[in-house]
């Protein structure tokens, strides 16, 4: 990720089916420092999260089709079923863990470079 706070490098494990996606980050007790999960969509849609069976706070970053965050969720509350909404048109989401994109100074309008994006719209594509 890069933004004018600089630039951070996640470790991500990918999340790109349904099944994948739905299970995501419940039942995980630790999440390393700099890492997280990449939840990627066929295509730009409407999207909500909550944190059902999720054990650890997190912040979620959702972002469009050019990899360009559009809305930080912060410190997501540990098995609140509450949803979270992104917004519209978010085609991933990344999860790192909670505070962990205020310590980073991350922001709204930062951009995400990964592979599985659609790199002829990247707003930062993949060299």
């Amino acid at each position: 990720m890069r933004g004018d706070w600089g630039q951070a490098r996640f470790a991500v494990s990918v999340m790109d089916d349904p099944e994948e996606r739905a299970r995501g980050l419940m039942f995980v007790e630790d999440l390393a420092p700099m890492t997280g999960m990449l939840f990627i969509y066929d295509r730009p849609q409407p999207v909500s999260f909550w944190m059902r069976n999720t054990l650890i706070p997190l912040d979620m970053l959702f972002l469009d089709a050019t990899g360009t965050v559009r809305r930080i969720h912060e410190n997501a509350v540990p098995l609140d079923e509450t949803p979270i909404p992104g917004g519209d048109d978010i085609l991933a989401v990344l999860e790192i863990n909670g505070g962990m994109s205020g310590r980073l100074g991350i922001e709204e309008g930062s951009v995400l470079r990964h592979p599985d994006l659609p790199q002829d719209q990247a707003a930062w594509p993949c060299e």
